[in-house]
């Protein structure tokens, strides 16, 4: 078995050297894969890894890029014009089985330019992936290549896709502001945004779930011996929470069948203001409303000192200094007592 071998096809070199497992392409290394498979599970790899939308701006800032160093290599040969270039290119990818890709309406002036792309590997693999939108690496490879050869950045737009049932592909390519590095950017705002709506969206729910918890949590009525129900107030108390806890106690007080309401404010906060104050007193008047009298137990020195300097009359209601001292006295007013 002949070890070395070569070929010239169209005027292009290919060389194998079958002992050391190489391949050369006009003398440079380069290596072969199946399109439809080992090629399609390359694709289907990346997109699966990183999404569609990213793996999509991948394999379009890779062909740009790619295809910037082909156009400035030539650009750099002095003897051969852009068209000839555009030519030289588009036949040696063809040997390369990259498709045939034919060049239309080169204009110099505007750097504009239309391209035929027909059968290319790109469009094989997407039709074995069972798409229906053609991918972006080639059309964007032109690109690249363009934007080397005219020394002004081209971009582009698919008129039509070879993968919707055409003949071919047809791109179209003309000076643009749009860039790679722009694409990019805006691709990791986007997913900033898209992560920050999604927090947001978490942060939304966990804190329904724990103003529930405290709903919950917040003031439960206690049934401690019969016709007695203990409520304590437990931190600091805005208007939600105020409204909460006194539709709450008032529609429960019946079904306890409580004569004695013994409202706890030890747990109230050290930062209590009027509003506080007067939201004891809403509860003591409304509950007597219902035939349910009110004992105040555990009133602080700071909550006594905001008493007094408010125009809110408590004094209507029994005060003691301890939960205990307060269900005694309940229980003495049933001419009961506990043994």
């Amino acid at each position: 078995m002949k070890m070395n071998s070569s070929i010239n096809v169209g005027g292009l070199d290919f060389e194998w050297d079958l002992e050391k497992g190489t391949f050369l392409f006009e003398g440079e290394d380069a290596v072969l894969f199946w399109v439809s498979s080992a090629m399609r599970t390359f694709f289907d790899t990346i997109e699966e890894i990183s999404g569609e939308e990213a793996s999509n701006l991948v394999f379009e800032t890779t062909g740009f890029r790619q295809g910037l160093v082909v156009g400035q290599y030539f650009e750099k040969i002095k003897d051969v014009s852009i068209a000839q270039a555009a030519e030289l290119i588009t036949n040696t990818y063809a040997s390369a089985g990259w498709g045939r890709t034919t060049i239309k309406n080169l204009d110099f002036e505007s750097k504009a330019l239309t391209a035929h792309i027909q059968d290319s590997w790109e469009y094989k693999i997407n039709l074995a992936q069972g798409k229906t939108q053609g991918g972006n690496y080639l059309p964007a490879h032109y690109a690249g290549i363009f934007t080397g050869l005219f020394g002004t950045n081209i971009w582009y737009k698919v008129v039509q896709q070879q993968l919707e049932g055409h003949e071919y592909s047809v791109i179209e390519y003309f000076p643009s502001d749009v860039t790679i590095t722009n694409n990019i950017h805006q691709l990791a705002r986007k997913k900033e945004a898209e992560e920050i709506l999604r927090l947001e969206a978490l942060v939304e729910e966990k804190t329904r779930e724990l103003k529930e918890l405290v709903k919950k949590l917040s003031s439960p009525i206690i049934p401690v011996l019969e016709g007695i129900v203990v409520v304590p107030l437990l931190g600091k108390y805005d208007e939600e929470r105020s409204e909460e806890l006194v539709v709450k106690t008032l529609n429960n007080l019946p079904a306890y069948k409580a004569n004695y309401l013994v409202l706890d404010l030890t747990g109230l906060d050290k930062d209590i203001s009027g509003h506080t104050v007067s939201l004891i007193e809403k509860i003591g008047s409304a509950a007597s409303l219902i035939g349910t009298n009110t004992i105040l137990v555990g009133i602080s020195p700071e909550l006594g000192m905001i008493i007094s300097q408010s125009n809110i009359n408590l004094s209507i209601f029994d005060c003691f200094q301890t939960l205990q001292h307060g269900i005694y006295f309940a229980l003495g007013q049933h001419g009961r007592k506990i043994i």
